[in-house]
C-alpha cells in the first residue's frame, strides 16, 4: 500500500474521541519509528508544525529538538506565543533565533516580490543548517506535510527534507499529519491542548510580512504594517468576522500621501484591508465589512500606528486581484 495514499476507509478525523485515537497511534507509531534518536523540526508557529511539535513533544520529549527562526515578517506576538507555549507550558527542547537584523540587511532594498520570496526562503535554509550542523545525534526531521501538499505535488513533497538541505543533511522524515487535511489537523491541535489562538491560525504565507510590506521593506513601514495588522486581527475578532472571514490582512504599500494631523500637514502611508472568503484558495469572494466596523478601525489604525493616515478597503475578487499583493 502506498504509505502517502489516505486509505479510503480512513474515518475523518471531527470529534476530540477520533483526534485523541489518533494520537494515541501516533505516538506509538513515532516511538518505534525514532527510539532513542533526536529528531529536527522547523516549527513556524503554523497549525500543522505547532501540531506536529506537540504531537513529538507527547511521544517523545526532549528527544525533539525544534528550531523557531524569527526572521522579523512576523505578525505581532506570534514569536512570543511559540516561545510561551512550547518553551514554556510544553518544556519543550526549543532553540530560538531572532534573525531580524539578518534578513532586514539582505533585503535592504529588494523591491522585486519573487527575488524577496527566494531572499526570505534561501535564508531560512542558510539559518536552519547552521544549527543543525551544531546539534549531535540527529537522525530524524519532522515535517509538517498534511495530505493536501502530497495531492498537489503529487507525492513527491513528502519524500523531500526542508527544501535545499544540503546532501550531507539528509535525515529520515517523519511526518505524522501526512494523511489528514487542514481541518483534522486543527481538531487534533486541540485534543493536544494547544491554544485557540494557534490552532485557528488563519494562512499566513512563508515570507510573512516581507510580500505585505509592499516594494522594498523598511524597519519604520515593517513596524507600521505589523501594528495596524493586530488592530485589524483585535476588531475583526471584537465583531466575529474573524468566525466568517478565511482570510484578513493589512498590505501598506511603499508611497505616502497628504494628511492632516494636530492640525499641521502629515504625510503618511495607506494601510490597505484584505479580507477574503474562499474553499480552494484558486477564487475568492470580498467580505462585506460593516461600515461601522470599517470606520472603528480607521479610526483606530489612524490614531494609533505611527506613519499611517490613510485606511483602504481592497474590493477586489480573486480572480482578477491575488488574495496575497504579491
Amino acid at each position: 500500500m502506498d504509505c502517502n495514499k489516505r486509505p479510503e476507509n480512513m474515518q475523518r478525523i471531527t470529534t476530540i474521541e477520533l483526534a485523541n485515537a489518533f494520537i494515541d497511534e501516533q505516538v506509538e507509531l513515532i516511538r518505534k519509528q525514532v527510539g532513542d534518536k533526536k529528531v529536527l523540526l522547523a516549527l513556524s508557529g503554523g497549525v500543522d508544525s505547532s501540531v506536529v511539535a506537540a504531537l513529538l513533544i507527547k511521544a517523545i520529549g526532549k528527544q525533539l529538538v525544534s528550531v523557531h527562526v524569527n526572521h522579523g515578517l512576523m505578525r505581532k506576538g506570534e514569536s512570543e506565543q511559540v516561545i510561551e507555549v512550547f518553551r514554556n507550558q510544553l518544556d519543550a527542547n526549543l532553540v530560538y533565533i531572532d534573525a531580524t537584523d539578518r534578513y532586514l540587511e539582505k533585503l535592504k532594498g529588494v523591491v522585486a516580490p519573487e527575488t524577496k520570496r527566494k531572499i526570505i526562503g534561501a535564508e531560512f535554509i542558510r539559518i536552519f543548517e547552521e544549527e543543525a550542523r551544531k546539534l549531535e545525534g540527529i537522525e530524524f526531521l519532522a515535517q509538517g506535510t498534511i495530505y493536501p501538499d502530497i495531492i498537489e505535488s503529487d507525492g513527491v513533497k513528502a519524500h523531500h527534507n526542508v527544501g535545499g538541505l544540503p546532501e550531507d543533511l539528509q535525515f529520515e522524515l517523519v511526518e505524522p499529519v501526512k494523511l489528514l487535511y487542514k481541518d483534522e489537523v486543527r481538531v487534533v491541535g486541540y485534543a493536544l491542548g494547544l491554544p485557540k489562538a494557534m490552532v485557528d491560525r488563519q494562512p499566513f504565507p512563508g515570507p510573512g510580512l516581507g510580500v505585505r510590506c509592499l516594494g522594498a521593506i523598511t524597519r519604520d513601514r515593517l513596524e507600521a504594517l505589523r501594528e495596524a495588522d493586530a488592530i485589524l486581527r483585535e476588531e475583526f475578532d471584537n465583531c466575529g468576522l474573524a468566525k466568517k472571514v478565511w482570510q484578513y490582512f493589512i498590505a501598506v504599500p511603499d508611497m505616502k500621501s497628504v494628511g492632516v494631523k494636530d492640525g499641521k500637514r502629515y504625510e503618511g502611508w495607506p494601510a490597505i484591508i484584505r479580507a477574503v472568503n474562499t474553499i480552494d484558495a484558486m477564487s475568492a469572494t470580498v467580505e462585506e465589512i460593516p461600515y461601522e466596523v470599517l470606520h472603528k478601525i480607521t479610526d483606530r489604525i489612524t490614531h494609533e500606528v505611527e506613519g499611517i493616515n490613510r485606511v483602504l478597503y481592497d474590493l477586489t475578487p480573486k480572480p482578477i486581484g491575488t488574495i496575497e499583493w504579491e
